[in-house]
């Protein structure tokens, strides 16, 4: 049977005592937009002058058949479907689903997957961006079909192909972090530190804490003994380095970090502002060299990074190189 022959059109001034079949949207521009009828609100005699406003002669009364479904209960599917750790789900409206994150965390949305829903005709699957920090109540996805009433079949074949949860949302670990920064000019206070109170604020916004912050000359030895102090008396959980990260011959940071064991993962980021960070590892503690772009600018491969250390995941050579695709930011 055809969608069409579900669906019973009928005028608004016959249809008091009929159910809706749909939400029906109000928008006055500049003050609001949202639902005005409910789907299954009975139509009363009251209800007419208010749906003629909104342009609506007719609504639709729908008997469905076997092997239909109803936009809610398609997008209700669906977004069970997608829901992955720490989303929850809202209720239906005007035929979308949202699922929201229920905490502070770092978003995992698995694009391959939501690629392959939305190939479905006629299926809507609206994500955010992977590695979004997210707060509780904020919006992960919305779901929804585009006609008011679609095939089971078709929402069937998207639950086939969500082999996995579409999003889930990762918590983020209270990390313990030593902050070096190197510089003479700051070291022998020619010039006030920058970088303390900017990292210290980045790091706290995730949960996590600068434990001490020290200072050290350019000289590779003394950031290496700096290094080791955190590693082996603090047992930081991430180590930064501020600083000294240019091809300038003073700048030794990256030597330095590199001087005491720690495997480079990258020296250098695809992306601007930021290109001069370093990552690395000293066994399963992270150590970054931070650019001084860091003091300034709002947002570098320093915020692309540091969230997804502080959600437990370990940062790889693929992690850096798709920094380039939409990292031009500044210069």
């Amino acid at each position: 049977m055809k969608p069409d022959a579900m669906l019973r059109e009928v005028k608004v001034e016959e249809a008091v005592g009929m159910r809706l079949a749909h939400d029906l949207t109000q928008i006055i521009p500049g003050q609001f937009k949202g639902r005005l009828f409910k789907k299954g609100h009975v139509i009363e005699e009251s209800d007419i002058p208010a749906l003629l406003s909104i342009g609506k002669e007719h609504i639709y009364v729908m008997a469905l058949e076997r092997g239909w479904l109803h936009e809610d209960e398609a997008a209700l599917r669906m977004a069970r479907a997608a829901a992955g750790l720490n989303v929850e789900l809202g209720a239906p409206h005007e035929g979308k689903i949202t699922l929201r994150s229920t905490i502070h965390g770092l978003a995992s949305v698995r694009k391959p997957l939501v690629d392959a829903v939305n190939a479905v005709d006629q299926i809507v699957m609206s994500t955010i961006k992977t590695n979004t920090v997210v707060r509780p109540g904020q919006a992960l996805i919305g779901t929804r079909v585009v006609p008011l009433i679609i095939e089971d079949e078709k929402i069937r074949m998207v639950e086939q192909r969500i082999t996995m949860p579409l999003v889930e949302v990762k918590p983020f670990r209270p990390l313990r972090v030593g902050l070096i920064t190197t510089g003479s000019e700051v070291y022998k206070g020619r010039i006030q530190d920058k970088f303390g109170p900017v990292v210290k604020e980045k790091v706290a916004a995730l949960g996590s804490e600068v434990i001490e912050q020290r200072l050290t000359p350019d000289e590779s030895d003394a950031i290496v003994r700096e290094i080791r102090y955190f590693l082996d008396e603090r047992k930081a959980d991430l180590i930064l380095v501020t600083g000294g990260m240019s091809v300038d011959p003073d700048d030794r940071t990256p030597g330095a970090i590199k001087q005491a064991g720690a495997t480079i993962v990258s020296y250098g980021t695809p992306m601007l502002p930021g290109s001069m960070l370093l990552m690395g590892y000293l066994g399963e503690v992270p150590i970054m060299g931070l650019p001084g772009c860091v003091m300034h600018d709002p947002y570098t491969s320093f915020d692309v990074l540091l969230p997804r250390i502080c959600a437990g995941e370990t940062i790889v050579r693929e992690d850096i190189t798709e920094m380039g695709y939409g990292g031009l930011l500044g210069c």
